[in-house]
């Protein structure tokens, strides 16, 4: 059995719901991670008048025995909750995503035709881990239950497991990869993909899969080049918001 270990557990990294405006956006933490990965950024937008709710998704923020023993369908069951909470309290609800909360606002997307448009920050449609570590995962996922991270980028800033990385938690991102890219051609909606060009977790590739995947009529993909994966909590915060919330403007404007 592992050792239960958070690291920064005395930041925030709960639900939350910020209510506001008419426009809302639901803001959705990555694998391993809490909601204090999403935290700076929900503040930022909250502070310019839009509701703003976060769920914490299944099997985080308690031990990473716990992120074994779910299922990706569970994170978007996680998700939903806060969503129809969003969609009954606002005109319009964007989805966003950092990581593999990229996939579960994806998912969201392509299941509600009503989400106005997508919001993706290191979207983990792809990740860098080879194809033969993939094989090795899935034979010794039973007998390993836990592989060691490395540290993390921005960790006085992140809530999370560390280090273990709860290897079947992984076949289920890997499995929820797989079951997003049969539901991108249902997306429709505008669409707007960040990635960081010092990103070692997430492909360069993944912005390109989404993109070509999607039927969105409105697409924008922007590199932050001084980012690592966790963009939301990185140097380049400001020019992201600024970006997002340019975004979320011409989307509002588009008849």
């Amino acid at each position: 059995m592992a050792s239960y270990v958070l690291h920064n557990p005395h930041l925030e990294g709960g639900d939350f719901f910020w209510e506001a405006g008419a426009v809302g956006v639901l803001l959705l933490h990555g694998f391993t991670a809490t909601t204090s990965e999403v935290r700076l950024f929900a503040k930022r937008l909250h502070e310019k008048g839009f509701s703003v709710a976060g769920p914490l998704l299944a099997g985080h923020g308690t031990c990473p025995e716990d992120l074994n023993r779910v299922r990706w369908q569970d994170w978007v069951t996680s998700a939903e909750t806060l969503h129809g909470q969003l969609t009954s309290r606002c005109k319009h609800v964007f989805v966003a995503g950092e990581s593999m909360g990229g996939l579960v606002a994806l998912y969201l997307a392509a299941s509600h035709p009503e989400v106005r448009g997508v919001l993706l920050y290191a979207p983990a449609i792809d990740l860098t881990i080879s194809r033969a570590d993939k094989v090795k995962l899935y034979l010794g996922a039973n007998f390993l239950p836990f592989a060691k991270r490395e540290k993390m980028d921005a960790s006085d800033k992140w809530q999370g497991y560390d280090p273990e990385l709860p290897t079947r938690g992984i076949i289920q991102l890997l499995q929820f990869q797989s079951a997003v890219k049969n539901v991108l051609p249902k997306i429709t909606q505008p669409i707007i993909i960040f990635q960081g060009g010092k990103d070692d977790t997430v492909s360069r590739q993944a912005g390109d899969i989404i993109l070509n995947g999607v039927h969105s009529y409105f697409k924008e993909h922007h590199w932050m080049e001084g980012s690592s994966h966790p963009i939301l909590l990185d140097d380049e915060l400001d020019a992201v918001t600024e970006l997002s919330l340019r975004f979320v403007e011409k989307v509002l404007d588009l008849k």
